[in-house]
């Protein structure tokens, strides 16, 4: 028989698993609220009402946001409020088509536009649209009026309650959780770059470049977090340790998306094969550390450093001292930038003491402002309303016109597929398609095996527990719970699922079907069109950015706002160059006529990026930071012009070219002996040699398009 002492070591276990996870704490908060809410009416012979409290917890999961314990109070009032009136409203207007119609669709511009606000009002304006469907959807009118509406609003505030209360216990969990999804996206970016290390060829980039859109949006969700824990907390040194690592999750991504020289034909030496596979293997072990990390953040354990970092860096180090000085000199700017990033870890439990706190940005816009600023009709947020209406609109008139018996659920899968942009709503179009097939066929023989009412119930508890924990993962298999949840709901309310069956299908190819053809003919922003403006927003950025590199004497300061602001936005605009690009791709192929310029340029400027990424990474010493300052100004200003041409649409250009940089930099590096003057030399030569190649592509784009 097992001892105390191991049953207590299982015990741990199951706790430290359970923490890693936050798919698996939020599935297991919307399986305990089913469980105390609709087990008592399930006994007491009440399904229907068992299952409309159900719905109400999964309105409130899908509405609930990342926010602090008293947002979170302030979030749960809002939502209760917004649910009450959307519920009611609907149960009250039901029986007046014409009026409820023109509501519903008003209304669903309204919320859309104020989830626009922020975060937490997107979260709540969604769980309000859906629960109005969800409330369409449990109309019955033999019951009284406020019936559904309670049940409904009783399921979200008891989930709401619970979650509430499991946050209170643990009020920083959430900024653990968003500061380990950052290092977790980390991870798999650096060990991507490890396995094509060293890239030899361009088409090597492509997944890497998705993992890098990852990091930079998980970054972003981070920033978001720790401003809105900033503005509830009374003490802002508190979220000094979260700061800090928020600053360490950046530091290393600019040093993993640094690229100092294209090793390729080093690599190709039969001598340095085992040297080149140790940077790999270095690369490999920076991974497993930033997932060490996050697992230490959500486990709340101590982090251990793997020892073998420091073996291989100083391996490194060894075989890079025998090489010829001008091969030795291309691997010791990446040895010493791979090596800080060791270092840094290995320090992740003692950081150093700071009081000082770090700036962040933020949106200082009133809520007027920025609901004014969604209303123009070139906003992509106004234009989703608008888009979102339609289907609405056109669904509830099919569902009108031929009386469709619970035809409501053409609206909510349309509410579902529908994105705001082509790419996301085909691709949506397509999960939520093959999840209902694949959900169907096996919810009808779960139903067979388990024919009872627990039976439906464990049906039930199980797939919504599986819904929650694949949502953010995969929704393809979160699509097939979901209807598998539908299907078991409805047996529990003695509903035949057989005569639904086909129904359902129908009616979600038909919301599927409504939600891509507006994309497809209201406002679908192709891509072909959004290049130019994107590619001169990553120029301009990239300037940007490598201006506050050369002139790093601001870097030194106690606050380097001003250097991280412009890096964050080379990095977006980098990013949403490289998404347009992949959007393209499943576009229709008469609207693909910029492919291939397009793919050129997003390669060129994440190779920019890479470069400006390099050097800075090298900010901490400052002589690298000297000379060749009228060849960093021409640079910058190459890139200023080159925008500001693409963006004002201008017909003509001061300049098309680098060349004469690059031989003035040919010139220096070759009359210099080996020396970190050399060096910086280097990077600034490759930094010149890709803004060339961009620049002159960047012509070809334009002369394409006029």
């Amino acid at each position: 028989m097992p001892t105390i002492h191991q049953n207590f070591n299982w015990i741990n276990q199951f706790k430290r698993e359970f923490w890693r996870n936050p798919s698996r704490l939020i599935a297991s908060k919307v399986v305990i609220s089913m469980l105390f809410v609709t087990l008592p009416f399930v006994i007491m012979h009440e399904s229907t009402i068992a299952f409309t409290i159900a719905l109400g917890i999964v309105a409130a999961a899908l509405a609930e946001t990342d926010d602090h314990p008293k947002g979170r109070l302030k979030a749960l009032i809002a939502t209760i409020l917004s649910f009450a009136i959307t519920t009611i409203s609907a149960t009250l207007l039901k029986p007046y088509p014409i009026i409820f119609g023109a509501g519903f669709i008003a209304s669903t511009i309204v919320f859309v536009i104020i989830g626009g606000i922020s975060e937490r009002y997107r979260g709540i304006s969604y769980g309000a649209i859906l629960i109005g469907i969800y409330a369409m959807i449990a109309y019955d009118d033999h019951h009284i009026w406020y019936a559904h509406p309670l049940y409904l609003c009783s399921g979200s505030l008891i989930y709401g309650l619970l979650s509430l209360f499991l946050l209170y216990r643990k009020p920083w969990r959430l900024l653990d959780e968003q500061l380990a999804t950052g290092f977790i996206a980390l991870s798999e970016y650096l060990e991507e770059k490890a396995k094509h290390f060293p890239i030899s060829d361009p088409g090597d980039t492509n997944k890497e470049a998705i993992l890098n859109i990852q990091v930079v949006g998980a970054l972003e969700r981070c920033k978001e977090v720790i401003n809105i824990y900033s503005g509830e907390v009374k003490d802002v040194k508190s979220l000094l340790p979260y700061l800090q690592r928020f600053m360490l999750l950046q530091s290393l991504h600019e040093r993993a998306s640094s690229s100092h020289e294209p090793y390729q034909k080093l690599s190709k030496k039969i001598e340095y094969k085992e040297l080149f596979e140790g940077f790999s293997e270095l690369l490999h072990q920076l991974s497993h550390a930033t997932r060490l990390v996050a697992e230490s953040m959500l486990t709340n354990e101590k982090y251990e450093h793997p020892v073998s970092l420091g073996w291989i860096v100083n391996a490194l180090e060894f075989e890079i001292e025998k090489m010829p000085v001008h091969d030795s000199q291309l691997l010791e700017l990446l040895l010493h930038n791979l090596s800080r990033s060791h270092y840094s870890l290995a320090h992740f439990n003692s950081p150093e003491q700071s009081t000082s706190i770090p700036k962040l940005g933020q949106d200082t816009r009133s809520t007027w402002q920025k609901i004014k600023h969604q209303l123009n009709f070139s906003h992509p947020r106004l234009r989703y309303a608008i888009r979102l209406s339609s289907c609405f609109l056109i669904g509830y008139a099919l569902v009108q016109y031929f009386q469709i018996e619970k035809g409501e659920w053409i609206m909510l899968t349309s509410l579902f597929v529908s994105q705001p942009t082509y790419s996301e709503t085909r691709r949506k179009l397509m999960q939520r398609i093959l999840g209902t097939l694949t959900g169907v066929a096996t919810g009808v023989l779960l139903l067979q095996l388990l024919p009872t009412v627990p039976g439906r119930l464990i049906i039930i508890i199980a797939s919504a527990y599986f819904f929650f924990y694949w949502l953010r993962r995969k929704y393809s298999t979160a699509a097939i719970f979901i209807t598998i949840f539908v299907l078991a709901g409805n047996e529990l309310r003695m509903l035949n699922s057989a005569d639904i069956l086909l129904p359902r299908i129908a009616y979600t190819i038909a919301g599927a079907m409504l939600a891509f053809l507006a994309i497809r003919f209201l406002w679908p922003n192709w891509q072909y069109k959004r290049i130019p403006h994107l590619l001169a927003e990553a120029l301009h950025n990239n300037a940007f950015y490598f201006e506050q590199i050369i002139h790093a004497e601001h870097i030194h300061q106690t606050d380097d706002y001003t250097y991280r602001l412009a890096r964050r936005l080379a990095h977006k605009s980098d990013n949403a160059l490289t998404l347009s690009w992949q959007t393209m791709q499943i576009e229709p192929s008469k609207m693909r006529n910029l492919m291939q310029h397009a793919f050129t340029l997003t390669y060129l400027n994440h190779a920019l990026l890479s470069h400006l990424s390099a050097l800075g990474a090298l900010q901490e010493d400052k002589s690298f930071f000297k000379s060749s300052l009228h060849i960093d100004q021409e640079i910058e200003n190459a890139l200023k012009e080159t925008a500001a041409r693409i963006h004002h649409k201008q017909t003509s250009m001061n300049r098309t070219s680098l060349k004469p940089i690059l031989i003035e930099l040919k010139d220096k590096i070759n009359g210099l002996d080996a020396g970190k003057e050399r060096q910086h030399l280097r990077l600034i030569y490759n930094i010149a040699a890709v803004s060339n190649k961009l620049l002159l592509e960047s012509e070809k784009l334009y002369q394409n398009k006029s």
